[in-house]
């Protein structure tokens, strides 16, 4: 391995790379640029052996990573915002057909008002299409979970597409230490890509066809079946890449912060977790008993883990970036259903929309609030 310090837009597009795509349909949208400039930078320097499809929009983008995904070849983009709206009718299309490949996803917040900066509400507004995804903290976690990612969606058991949700800005575009495996390691943890079934002029196949109300029903289930089995996938992944590289990432699924004896405990995704591991380290000198849940999986949603992870807590407090307008933010509705049989205090605040920052002011308010058996979350304004 190399030690560089790079953004995590850069290492996104070296984790891409050291998967060897063969096509990568790209459009431009900030905060992902970065991502599509430094592919397209490999591909001209001559280290990437890649097609690369320039395409007129995000939509088209999403066309062409179907199609080339379809046609057997290893098919590899990535989006934000906007972008990812853009893509929302293919989406289902891409999972429907079980086709597996990796879209990185530069978390941004979606108009209106326009706004370039991170929250959750692309990605976590598709969470009911079909695709696994995977939330990370650090520049490092989103190189290895590209390579994770390819893994466990070309599992044979799963066969679904994946998004690699980062931070925009906030992660995208900050310079961290990384380290970069070498390539002779990725190509013996990763499979060559094959489908068992593809486009083949030489053997014609129907993809996509219509579902008539006697079979569709069967099509859906046999996607919840798969997402389900990519709960061990995505564990074993994880456990193999620690193996292989020197690192893993929780379960793969969860990762606990300083839980063993917590008392009080925050859940959240992405960067806002490195803020709440801070916080819980100076509130620990305190010596108040508190902890954090990450939750990196948040589709295939892990339930039976999380019930085991706050089985001892007092109280609990979900920190959502996006909220389910007219209800509440999706994340502790998630959580809520999971742990609904645990007598447990569930909290859930709105935060960080937007880009604001989600400091470590407000962790010791939302630590406070439940120290004090409050009932309710709120909206968290620094």
């Amino acid at each position: 391995m190399t030690k560089r310090v790079i953004e995590a837009s850069h290492a996104i597009a070296i984790g891409a790379k050291l998967t060897r795509p063969d096509v990568i349909p790209m459009y431009p949208i900030t905060p992902q640029t970065h991502v599509v400039e430094d592919l397209a930078q490999f591909i001209n320097n001559g280290e990437m052996k890649c097609a690369m499809i320039d395409v007129e929009s995000e939509h088209s983008a999403a066309s062409a990573f179907l199609g080339s995904i379809a046609a057997g070849s290893r098919t590899f983009t990535a989006t934000s915002s906007q972008g990812l709206l853009l893509m929302y009718e293919v989406l289902p299309i891409v999972s429907g057909m079980r086709l597996p490949g990796v879209m990185a996803v530069a978390n941004r917040a979606v108009s209106a008002p326009i706004s370039i900066w991170n929250d959750h509400s692309d990605a976590v507004s598709a969470r009911d299409q079909g695709w696994i995804q995977l939330w990370v903290e650090s520049s490092q976690e989103a190189l290895d979970t590209v390579i994770q990612g390819v893994k466990i969606s070309e599992d044979k058991g799963v066969m679904l597409p994946l998004m690699v949700c980062f931070d925009g800005f906030t992660l995208s575009h900050v310079f961290e230490q990384v380290d970069v495996p070498d390539q002779k390691t990725v190509d013996k943890f990763l499979p060559k890509f094959s489908l068992k079934h593809k486009l083949d002029i030489k053997n014609p196949k129907t993809f996509g066809p219509i579902g008539f109300p006697n079979s569709y029903m069967y099509f859906k289930k046999q996607q919840q079946d798969a997402m389900i089995t990519s709960l061990d996938v995505i564990k074993k992944v994880n456990k193999d890449f620690k193996k292989s590289f020197g690192r893993s990432y929780g379960s793969g699924l969860l990762d606990l912060y300083k839980m063993g004896d917590a008392d009080y405990a925050v859940l959240g995704m992405g960067t806002l977790c490195g803020t709440a591991r801070v916080t819980i380290d100076k509130l620990r000198k305190q010596g108040k008993k508190v902890g954090m849940i990450k939750v990196r999986s948040l589709r295939p949603f892990p339930e039976k883990e999380l019930q085991v992870a706050v089985k001892n807590l007092k109280a609990l407090a979900v920190i959502d970036r996006h909220i389910s307008l007219g209800q509440e933010g999706p994340l502790v509705t998630d959580v809520r259903s999971a742990i609904y049989c645990n007598d447990l205090t569930v909290n859930g605040y709105i935060a960080g929309l937007g880009g604001m920052d989600i400091t470590v002011k407000l962790f010791e308010k939302v630590f406070s609030d439940l120290e004090k058996g409050k009932q309710n979350g709120s909206w968290l304004f620094d």
